[in-house]
């Protein structure tokens, strides 16, 4: 496997060599958050199709292909359709706020107060997203180098937090583009057609498998619907991804950028759907189905290729690896750092933005790969994370884009009273059970639309600056300072 493993460092070298360029564009906040906000459409929808497309997305799709047909082709579908809802109604404005939070939104829209709970609930969303991409190493190089697990989650970590700290969003966004790269032509143009034509063709496929395999609703209605809660309104509200919409230079590239990228992504769901399905011809008794990406691809390509393959599973993983990281650090730095320095100190002192935020960056890094290390049952916290993301957080974030009566004691409510019925809700029915994100996100709807009427409106003051905000006024020109909450 020579060929192979040269491939896989010499991909690994070129990340880091992609960080320490960043590193020399990343000289204010705004070029190490979110690239200076000025990515073209060939950038942005590279990138953007990188971040949501991650293991689970590659080895997971695959998998769920090998267990249930082409119907497994759902979760990753219902992701590019989340981002095809954000990019087409939603994107634009969000990047004209010109923030660089969901805090810092729930902030300007309310008033204040109320992007303090929602930043420690995303901020532990974030951070469960980076260990289970973090923990996915260890699958892959144990494919690759027949590596000890902590030692490859340390090594695939480490250079993850390397180029990411180097650089911050600008590494990141050019190893995206290149993970973006090795990904269609390792999945879509390598992995695909090989797989077909070694199963026999879908004539072949249609032969040896049950029906079942090839019924797109094979996966059950109430599975679907739960990913759609779950993913596609995941996509709408997560802070890897709006922080990634703002790094768009204009609403153009905003939105149809990132249409072009969910497309993509409705394409790669069904591609890993159809590896999966033609790996289950290929290996019928495979004891664990997340093994069929692995499998076929160490039992069915060629030299070389097979390398190309690995590398572009390894790039899935560490695009979203490193999309959660920065998000992570960055809500931790913005929205529970900075509020508690500023509490114990107010009005502070001036600091480097950029270091902090490197520093930032390096500390959760570290953090991630603890935990990956420490952790077993991934599915469990990333289930966790994302019940509380979506039962907590969507209804006072698109309630606070799309009506104008929710005030911050409404929006407070919500992800009190949401997070709290999904936390109950767990411990009643079970961490992976479809109840508590279903009765959490009505719990957290109720508590909005109730306490908002119930309350004073918001102050108007704070519905002009952020009407200017949507309409992109820079934050200078906006109508007056937010004030604080009456």
């Amino acid at each position: 496997m020579a060929v192979d493993y040269t491939v896989i460092v010499v991909y690994l070298v070129g990340m880091l060599a992609m960080g320490w360029w960043g590193m020399r564009r990343a000289r204010s906040k705004s070029e190490f958050l979110v690239a200076g906000r000025r990515l073209g459409p060939v950038m942005y929808s590279g990138t953007m199709a990188a971040i949501v497309l991650g293991g689970a997305s590659t080895i997971g799709g695959v998998g769920l292909g090998y267990r249930y047909g082409l119907s497994g082709a759902w979760m990753v579908f219902t992701i590019g359709l989340g981002l095809l809802a954000l990019s087409v109604f939603f994107s634009a404005r969000i990047a004209r706020l010109k923030v660089y939070t969901v805090s810092e939104m729930l902030d300007l829209r309310y008033g204040g107060r109320a992007g303090v709970i929602s930043g420690v609930v995303m901020w532990a969303y974030t951070l469960m997203l980076a260990v289970t991409s973090t923990i996915a190493y260890a699958t892959i190089f144990d494919v690759l180098f027949d590596m000890n697990r902590t030692l490859a989650i340390v090594l695939g970590g480490s250079i993850v937090v390397a180029y990411s700290t180097l650089g911050g969003m600008w590494s990141i966004t050019l190893t995206d583009m290149v993970q973006f790269v090795v990904k269609t032509i390792g999945v879509l143009l390598l992995l695909l057609p090989i797989a077909v034509v070694k199963a026999g063709g879908f004539a072949e496929m249609k032969a040896k498998l049950p029906t079942t395999y090839f019924d797109p609703l094979g996966i059950g209605g109430e599975t679907i619907f739960t990913y759609v809660l779950i993913y596609t309104f995941g996509m709408l509200i997560g802070q890897d991804i709006w922080q990634r919409v703002f790094t768009a230079r204009d609403d153009r590239t905003a939105k149809w950028g990132g249409t072009v990228a969910g497309t993509y992504c409705l394409a790669y769901a069904v591609a890993g759907s159809v590896i999966g399905t033609a790996a289950k011809v290929l290996y019928p008794k495979l004891a664990n189905p997340d093994d069929a990406f692995a499998t076929i691809v160490k039992d069915e390509l060629p030299v070389g290729v097979r390398g190309l393959v690995l590398a572009a599973a390894l790039a899935a993983v560490m695009s979203t690896s490193s999309g959660a990281l920065i998000a992570c650090a960055t809500v931790a730095n913005n929205d529970i750092w900075s509020r508690l320095r500023g509490l114990v100190r107010p009005g502070g002192e001036e600091h480097d933005e950029v270091r902090g935020n490197r520093v930032f960056i390096l500390i959760m890094g570290l953090a991630v790969i603890g935990t990956a290390i420490a952790l077993n049952n991934v599915v469990e916290a990333l289930t966790v994370a994302y019940n509380l993301l979506v039962g907590g957080l969507l209804v006072p974030i698109l309630g606070g884009l799309l009506w104008k009566r929710g005030t911050v004691q409404g929006a407070l409510a919500s992800v009190i009273a949401g997070g709290l019925a999904v936390i109950g809700l767990m411990a009643a029915y079970g961490i992976l059970a479809n109840e508590p994100v279903y009765y959490g996100l009505l719990a957290s709807l109720a508590a909005y639309v109730v306490v908002s009427l119930a309350t004073k409106p918001t102050d108007e003051r704070v519905l002009a600056v952020w009407r200017d905000r949507l309409a992109g006024k820079s934050p200078e020109l906006a109508s007056e300072p937010v004030p604080a909450h009456q």
